[in-house]
């Protein structure tokens, strides 16, 4: 798994909010249908008519990518109710199938392996989207092209265990955790311990146990006090999340190629889809061109490192590539 190298991001918080105070572009959440700028992609489609709902899941990669969502819409001209922040995977494709919402961004390897629950791994990208898009075709579910930008699960080692244990590659951690168990102590998430793409599939691919004992339940907002604290050696991570290089997280090499591919797609119901398939297509498959993993560790830096709001780094964003 690769991690761009350039994470951190200046802050830009005194120009973005001057730039807001001067731009009356999309972005909005009050439903309203807005209009492209000159020039710009949303300006030469519209959606003027079209009402839908859009969500996301509530972490903040997810709010950027349901700012996305809701910014380029509403510039195009639909009125867009914004019902972002929704809890976690499991709710958020409730609501697009009971049509609570229309459109969400979804990850291949999330779909196929906790939507689907497809146990067979497909590791080549382009194999893997076909799959899914095909499976939800008979949900009555468009998925449209996918992003580059890969957020797939991973384990990182604090600066002191790195050093101290010489852990370098999963297949380490799977040695140490047989023959060292006192050290191969594990910071994890409650979904990511129960996953069948985090650790018992893990556990599968590398021949170990994680020792009884030695996990630490916490969730990714403050996983990286419980490494400051010494609460662990070992922590999950997701590649795109932007404070790894800060924190001087290693990212642990998978030597086997366990973890999944997760390409952000966006999700439509048919019924929305199917009465503007190639104004959605020209607007999202544009979108989805610009979303590399550079990309998004930049975004998600602005808003978790610079502490900027989504829907303020989004604007910018998609101004700065004439998508709004």
């Amino acid at each position: 798994m690769k991690i761009g190298k350039n994470i951190r991001v200046s802050a830009v918080t005194a120009t973005l909010v001057v730039s807001a105070m001067a731009l009356t572009a999309c972005g909005g959440s009050d439903g309203g249908a807005t209009t492209g700028s000159a020039g710009s992609l949303a300006s030469t489609v519209d959606l003027s008519g079209v009402t839908m709902s859009v969500g996301s899941k509530e972490y903040p990669e997810q709010k950027i990518l349901g700012e996305i969502l809701v910014q380029t819409l509403e510039a195009a001209g639909a009125k867009v109710t914004d019902k972002t922040g929704l809890a976690g995977t499991n709710v958020a494709r409730a609501a697009l199938e009971s049509g609570e919402i229309n459109a969400y961004y979804e990850y291949t390897g999330t779909a196929w392996l906790t939507i689907f629950k497809k146990t067979n791994p497909i590791t080549d990208p382009n194999a893997l989207f076909d799959a899914v898009r095909a499976d939800d075709a008979t949900n009555d579910i468009s998925w449209f092209a996918p992003a580059p930008f890969n957020n797939t699960y991973g384990l990182g080692a604090s600066p002191d265990a790195a050093k101290g244990t010489g852990v370098k590659t999963l297949s380490d951690y799977a040695e140490l955790a047989r023959t060292n168990p006192k050290e191969a102590t594990l910071c994890a998430s409650a979904e990511f311990a129960t996953r069948d793409d985090g650790l018992p599939g893990l556990e599968k691919a590398y021949d170990f146990k994680q020792p009884e004992g030695t996990v630490y339940p916490v969730e990714v907002t403050v996983i990286y006090q419980a490494i400051q604290q010494k609460k662990c050696n070992f922590m999950y991570l997701v590649s795109t999340d932007s404070r790894l290089a800060k924190e001087h997280i290693t990212v642990l090499d998978d030597d086997k190629t366990f973890f999944p591919i997760y390409n952000p797609a966006v999700n439509m119901t048919g019924n929305i889809y199917d009465a503007n398939k190639a104004k959605y297509d020209k607007l999202f498959d544009a979108v989805a061109k610009l979303l590399t993993q550079d990309t998004i560790l930049e975004l998600n830096g602005q808003v978790e490192l610079d502490g900027l709001p989504a829907d303020l780094v989004v604007q910018k964003f998609l101004q700065k590539h004439k998508i709004i």
